[in-house]
C-alpha cells in the first residue's frame, strides 16, 4: 500500500466542505433528495432488539454505549453535513466510547503542528468499492476530519488506505507489516466485520492483527469499525470481544442505518448498490459516524489524561498469528517446481506462480501456522490442486469461480500447530481436475 502525503491541492479542496454544523452543501442537499430522506429518525435503541431486515431476515440492534455524548454543536466543530446522518444515528452507533487516551494522544500532537498519519486497513469497502470515486469513500472521508480539524498541521498529514477488496482478517494480519504498519501509522480504523466469515480462525486473526497494531512504539489509536450486508449480517458478535477486552471504539454501521431502513426514513437501495458495499451516500454515513465520535473526543480533549498509553491486556484468543508473513516467489525458492513459472496475476500479491499444465510445486519453510494465498478466477482455465504438508494432503483448493463476479484471492488454513518448526508444503494438481492451470500467490506463514 502507498502512504500518501496531502498537498496543497488536497488540503484545499478537503476544507471547502461543509461548513462546521451548517446547513448541507447543495451537492448533499441533492443526494438527501435522491435518497428520499424525511426528517423523520427511528428512535435509538436503548436495549438489545431485534429489526426485520429488508430481506426478511432479523438483524440485531445492539445496544449503544449510554455514556457517549456528541460534541456540542455550537463548539463549531467540524461537520461534513451530507444530509442522511441524524444526530440519533451517531448515538446508535457508538457501541463502546473506549479508552480515548490514545486517540486524544494523537490530536494533541496534531494540535502542536507534529506530523501524523491516519490509516485504514479492511476490505473492499475500505478500498472504496461501491462510492463513485475514491474521495467519496468513508476512508478518504475519515481522513478529511484530520485535516479539517487541524488546518495548520494538514500539511504534515499523511494518509494510507490498506483497504483489499475479498479479503478479511486473516489474509489481513499476514499483510499488516508490508500494508500498514511499516508505514507507522498513529490512528488506524480496523474494518473486517464483513469479510471475515470463520467465528473461530477469524476470532484469533482479528485478535492478532488488532494486538499488532496495538503493541506499536508509537502507540497508536485503533478503532474498530463494523460494517454490515443487508440482511444485517456480520462477524460483529466475535469482533467485539476483541474490542471489548482491550477498550476499543467500536462504530457500528448496521446500528446506524437498520432502525432507519424499518421506520421507512430511506431504504437500503439509497445507500448501497448491491448487498454489500456502501454508495457514496452510505460511505458519507459511516464517515459521518467517525467523524462524530472524533469530535465527540475532540471536544473534551483537555480533560482527558494522556500518561498512560500502555497496551498490557492479554489476548482474548491464543494470538497465533505472531511473526506473520508472506512468503512468495520475492524471498522463498521452491525445492521442487514442475510446469510452474514466476507470475504477477494480481497486483495486490504479486510476485507468486502460475501453472498452465499440470504442476507441481513445493517448499520448506518454519512455521507454526501455515496457509496458501491462491488466484479464484472466472476464465474456466484454474483447476483444482491438492495440498499436502510433510507428504500428507490436507486440502484441495479449487481455484476456478465459475460465473463468479470476477477474479480474487483466497486463502485456505492447511496446517495449524503449537511450535514453529520446519514442514514441507507441496501443491500438486487433483487427479480428479478437469482444469490444469493454478496461481498460487504464497504461502502465509506465522
Amino acid at each position: 500500500m502507498k502512504k500518501h502525503r496531502t498537498l496543497a491541492l488536497l488540503c484545499a479542496a478537503v476544507l471547502g466542505l461543509s461548513g462546521c454544523g451548517g446547513q448541507s452543501s447543495a451537492e448533499s442537499q441533492a443526494e438527501s433528495s435522491a435518497a428520499g430522506q424525511t426528517t423523520a429518525s427511528a428512535a435509538a435503541s436503548t436495549a438489545e432488539t431485534t429489526a426485520a431486515a429488508p430481506s426478511g431476515k432479523a438483524a440485531a440492534i445492539y445496544t449503544p454505549d449510554s455514556t457517549w455524548e456528541p460534541a456540542d454543536t455550537s463548539l463549531g466543530l467540524p461537520a461534513l453535513s451530507l444530509g442522511m446522518t441524524t444526530e440519533e444515528m451517531c448515538r446508535r452507533a457508538v457501541l463502546n466510547v473506549g479508552n480515548t487516551a490514545r486517540l486524544a494522544n494523537v490530536m494533541k500532537r496534531a494540535q502542536n503542528k507534529e506530523a501524523i498519519t491516519v490509516a485504514c486497513i479492511g476490505g473492499s469497502i475500505t478500498q472504496g468499492t461501491g462510492a463513485s470515486g475514491s474521495s467519496e469513500s468513508y476512508a478518504y472521508r475519515s481522513m478529511a476530519w484530520w485535516v479539517k480539524a487541524f488546518p495548520e498541521a494538514a500539511m504534515k498529514l499523511s494518509y494510507v488506505n490498506a483497504g483489499i477488496g475479498a479479503t478479511g482478517s486473516y489474509i489481513g494480519v499476514h499483510r499488516l507489516e508490508r500494508d500498514l504498519l511499516s508505514q507507522k501509522p498513529d490512528v488506524v480504523i480496523v474494518e473486517f466485520s464483513v469479510n471475515d466469515t470463520d467465528p473461530s480462525r477469524d476470532l484469533e486473526s482479528y485478535d492478532s492483527l488488532v494486538r499488532r497494531i496495538l503493541e506499536q512504539d508509537n502507540d497508536p489509536a485503533v478503532i474498530l469499525l463494523h460494517m454490515t450486508q443487508e440482511n444485517g449480517t456480520s462477524l460483529f458478535d466475535t469482533h467485539r470481544k476483541i474490542g471489548e477486552k482491550y477498550d476499543l471504539p467500536m462504530i457500528s454501521y448496521k446500528n446506524a442505518v437498520i432502525p432507519e431502513i424499518n421506520a421507512g426514513t430511506f431504504t437500503w437501495k439509497d445507500i448501497s448498490p448491491d448487498n454489500i458495499h456502501p454508495n457514496n451516500n452510505g460511505h458519507g454515513i459511516a464517515a459521518e459516524l467517525l467523524w462524530s465520535y472524533y469530535n465527540s473526543v475532540l471536544a473534551r480533549l483537555g480533560s482527558i489524561d494522556t500518561a498512560d498509553l500502555s497496551f498490557t491486556a492479554e489476548p482474548v484468543g491464543k494470538d497465533r498469528y505472531r511473526n506473520p508473513d508472506i512468503k512468495n516467489s520475492s524471498n522463498l525458492t521452491p525445492l521442487t517446481n514442475n510446469n510452474f513459472t514466476e507470475s504477477e496475476v494480481n497486483q495486490s500479491f504479486p510476485h507468486g506462480w502460475s501453472a498452465e499444465k499440470p504442476g507441481f510445486i513445493s517448499f520448506e519453510v518454519t512455521a507454526q501456522n501455515i496457509g496458501i494465498l491462491y488466484q479464484r478466477t472466472v476464465d474456466g482455465k484454474s483447476g483444482k490442486y491438492d495440498v499436502y504438508v510433510d507428504g500428507e494432503v490436507v486440502k484441495t483448493l479449487d481455484g476456478n469461480f465459475p460465473n463468479g463476479w470476477g477474479n480474487y484471492a483466497e486463502a485456505a488454513e492447511v496446517f495449524t500447530g503449537e511450535s514453529s518448526t520446519a514442514h514441507t508444503v507441496a501443491i500438486k494438481m487433483a487427479d480428479s481436475s478437469s482444469a490444469a492451470g493454478f496461481n498460487l500467490l504464497g504461502l502465509l506463514v506465522s
